[in-house]
């Protein structure tokens, strides 16, 4: 590790040791950009990206960065679909590092909520609200990062890029903001690494860290559209040959199959790691994967729990259903979405065949609802795994990092694409039940959202050289 990377980490090492009280005007800065992005509705159904991309820049220009290195970025037919663009100058002996978060939401209706999801709430511990966790607790972390830095004078051995994206929840979306800057302004984003959402860390029950996980590599995303078309006629005189029973008699089948299992050398990270922190029948399961062949058994065990079979095999779910056109009437058209997250490395063309040959009908066919976007695993170095592990085991003493492999989708594998190699890493830990993400009451832990933003700080002042 070079002499300027372990003054970095002394100093982060430090700064944390420093008394809560001498943190208080870092978390009110950074309470109130997060509080401000909250507020903005940013989600599809009702709310303006553009708005909160603006009240951030206008954050940024009143810090004192120059007003030529920030941009809203808007599609012409998207007024509300805007993006920001932040360049904070270093000295340019190594390329930017690029930081990354969306502004976007999921949808939230108020009606189904404990909370306005609109309103930042503090609580029990928890901020609650819609992006308080995926992902406005990032941006405000970024947004305030680039403002200390520039309010400090710190200089960095590179540029400084922050982007603040739109539709990154919507798949796919005309109005994607990564893939608009890609096309239209790639210059302004080129980098020669990035920090985006995913990895993170977890938390038992009782809220003590069980490991930190660093996100390196997602799966590929595909929808496909299924649908079985038939003349109909009228239901008094029904027939077997039925676009419902076809389509469902297909699902069915489809529900009971299971892509084959394969361990990836990140997610054969994740199980050697992982099994330390469980106990019982899942650490020897976990153990017992990692054979070869594997334990088939243990295979079976661990494939029952969601969130091991998203590690272990592509999988394929049916997410939407549409059929039929009359209560009278036999129907002439039944839909279905079936949504495939594909292990890095396997050919979407093939996963295609394999659906096709587990629905087994040929009168349902199968369309794929966009172009698949392949998303190549970013190298663990050292350059990005030392200050990883350093800060870590600085702010969280004995909890390990693990690699891990995101079953969602992410910006990032757009960047991954043009050659951007991308790190989910937030500092953020959560609760093992998600913490209502993408669901009712989302929220994150108050503790963990402030040490999030002084584990990326440390870590940007490691990454870009500050002295």
């Amino acid at each position: 590790m070079c002499s300027r990377l372990i003054a970095a980490l002394a100093i982060a090492a430090f700064a944390f040791a420093t008394p809560a009280a001498a943190q208080a005007p870092e978390q009110t800065l950074l309470r109130a950009i997060y509080q401000e992005l909250v507020e903005i509705d940013t989600s599809d159904a009702s709310g303006d990206s553009t708005r909160a991309a603006t009240a951030m820049a206008a954050r940024l220009r009143s810090a004192g960065l120059a007003a030529a290195d920030i941009a809203v970025i808007t599609p012409q037919d998207g007024p509300k679909k805007g993006n920001l663009v932040a360049r904070l100058r270093g000295t340019g002996a190594k390329k930017p590092l690029l930081l990354l978060a969306h502004i976007d939401t999921v949808n939230a209706k108020r009606e189904d909520w404990q909370r306005d999801p609109f309103k930042l709430i503090e609580e029990n511990g928890y901020f609650y609200a819609r992006g308080a966790a995926d992902n406005k607790a990032m941006a405000a972390a970024l947004v305030t990062i680039m403002i200390q830095l520039k309010q400090q004078n710190v200089r960095l051995e590179r540029d400084l890029i922050l982007a603040l994206t739109t539709d990154e929840e919507i798949i796919p979306s005309k109005f994607s903001g990564i893939e608009y800057l890609i096309k239209n302004h790639r210059t302004l984003i080129d980098a020669e690494l990035a920090l985006n959402e995913g990895g993170g860390g977890l938390l038992d029950k009782t809220g003590k860290p069980l490991y930190h996980g660093i996100q390196a590599g997602e799966k590929v995303f595909q929808t496909y559209r299924l649908e079985v078309t038939n003349p109909g006629g009228h239901s008094a005189r029904p027939s077997k040959d039925n676009a419902i029973y076809h389509l469902a008699a297909g699902l069915a089948r489809l529900a009971d199959y299971d892509f084959p299992a394969k361990l990836l050398p990140v997610t054969r990270a994740y199980f050697e790691r992982a099994a330390a922190f469980e106990s019982g029948e899942v650490a020897a399961d976990m153990k017992a994967v990692l054979r070869e062949p594997p334990d088939t058994a243990a295979l079976g065990r661990l494939s029952s729990r969601p969130m091991f079979n998203a590690l272990l095999r592509t999988t394929c779910v049916a997410t939407m259903l549409d059929a039929g056109h009359a209560t009278n009437a036999l129907p002439q058209r039944a839909r279905a979405v079936v949504n495939c997250r594909v292990l890095p490395g396997e050919a979407v063309d093939a996963v295609q065949k394999t659906l096709a040959s587990v629905l087994a009908n040929d009168k349902i066919s199968i369309t794929p609802d966009g172009e698949a976007v392949l998303s190549p695993p970013p190298p663990l170095t050292a350059a990005i795994m030392q200050p990883v592990n350093a800060l870590s085991a600085a702010m969280w003493p004995g909890v390990p990092v693990i690699p891990t492999l995101s079953a969602g989708a992410t910006d990032g594998r757009f960047l991954a694409n043009i050659g951007i190699p991308t790190y989910g890493i937030t500092g953020q830990f959560r609760d093992g039940d998600g913490g209502g993400v993408h669901g009712l009451n989302e929220r994150i832990r108050v503790k963990s959202f402030y040490e999030g933003h002084q584990f990326l700080g440390r870590l940007v002042r490691a990454l870009a050289g500050a002295e």
